[in-house]
């Protein structure tokens, strides 16, 4: 739990970035089309190289789902913070700290479909369950701000 921790925390941190880029004078609601086009293609490529990455760690290891990698939290976490983009909601540091939690907590937790997904061949199912929740922290912290923040 501590390794995967520490993986979310990087993706906080590229949050934390997010933040203060949207700080800088696109609060409007209306990031830069480059700047959506960014994040989606580092999301992309972070999963991408995760799966490859987590397949070859999970073989040389021989066990399923390594501690040792930690990409798959990287790029959930990431995931979680989806909804601020385009003006959805305000990234702060509210947000990243909820954001955060609710990550790690759905990470554990692992509610339907995510469960199943760690049986996905592979770093598809090491990166899988991560994904899932990260969606689910994505719209969950995005329902709380609609809400409450």
């Amino acid at each position: 739990m501590v390794p995967g921790t520490y993986g979310s925390m990087v993706g906080v941190a590229l949050g934390c970035l997010l933040a203060w880029i949207t700080a800088r004078g696109w609060t409007s609601g209306a990031l830069p089309r480059g700047f959506l086009a960014g994040y989606v293609l580092l999301n992309i490529a972070i999963a991408a190289v995760g799966v490859w990455a987590a397949d070859r760690t999970a073989a040389w290891l021989r066990h399923k789902d390594p501690p040792q990698v930690v990409i798959d939290e990287v790029s959930g976490q990431l995931i979680a913070f989806a909804g601020f983009l385009g003006g959805l909601a305000g990234l702060n540091w509210k947000s990243l700290i909820l954001g955060f939690i609710l990550f790690r907590g759905f990470d554990v937790l692992k509610p339907f479909p995510a469960r199943r997904a760690e049986w996905l061949p592979g770093g598809w199912g090491v990166m899988a369950d991560d994904w899932f929740a990260g969606a689910y922290a994505a719209i969950a912290l995005w329902l709380i701000h609609r809400l409450v923040l």
